[in-house]
């Protein structure tokens, strides 16, 4: 039997299937049935390393629809002071609770491990294609990724100091447009990602469940981002 799914994408099918198989056969009626379908799917996929979905659909992961999320936050740290610790990639999984750690190979290229779920992980090398210093970095998976994705952070300058909210103003972003020096003031940071989870959309579903969902991930890290970098506690 031809095979479509990858190993790392084997073993987080067969954990979620078998959890979901066995949450259907406690739960009674239609919810019961249509979790034991989706962790029989999964279990089968899993076994096999064919996926039935992916061959009627002519592919692999980029068959499936791209996942869209994003998120910002405010600092209150001038945005040059903020890019550069973004800019040191080994510094990212202080940043999200999901990367487990990012290894630079050179000036563009890193290989990042992130937690999946049920306490299983993937990896995948990704390169970065856009870098304005103090303004904005952009990147994408390599080909060969078990998860594919791109993203960008902007690093929006503000003028002034303590914008506590994630929902600024307009004439704070009015100020940024403006020329506000990147060395002072406080800065947006405005995480956007587009992936495609290795099992697709029902992988998105199932990460969710567990609590592995990067929308809800982004905010929480975010948010403890602001906090540990505005008392000091992040170490460059």
């Amino acid at each position: 039997m031809e095979t479509n799914v990858g190993q790392q994408g084997r073993i987080i099918s067969g954990a979620a299937g078998g959890l979901l198989a066995l949450l259907g056969a406690r739960q009674r009626g239609p919810i019961g049935l249509l979790l034991a379908a989706a962790g029989g799917y999964l279990v089968y996929r899993a076994a096999t390393g064919n996926d039935p979905v992916m061959q009627v659909t002519g592919g692999g992961a980029v068959a499936s629809k791209p996942i869209f999320v994003e998120h910002s936050v405010v600092i209150d740290r001038p945005a040059s002071q903020v890019y550069e610790y973004w800019r040191k990639l080994e510094n990212l999984p202080n940043v999200m609770s999901h990367l487990e750690s990012v290894t630079v190979l050179d000036d563009r290229r890193s290989r990042w491990v992130a937690k999946a779920p049920l306490g299983s992980h993937v990896e995948w090398e990704a390169e970065i294609v856009n870098d304005k210093p103090g303004e904005r970095i952009g990147w994408h998976s390599l080909p060969g990724a078990t998860v594919d994705n791109a993203g960008s952070v902007q690093f929006e300058a503000l003028a002034g100091g303590h914008q506590g909210s994630a929902q600024s103003s307009g004439n704070q972003a009015a100020g940024a447009a403006g020329g506000v020096n990147l060395n002072s003031g406080s800065t947006r940071v405005h995480v956007a990602l587009s992936y495609r989870p290795p099992a697709g959309p029902l992988g998105a579903a199932v990460a969710k469940m567990f609590g592995e969902e990067p929308s809800q991930q982004i905010a929480e890290d975010l948010q403890k981002f602001k906090q540990s970098f505005e008392s000091g506690s992040s170490k460059n």
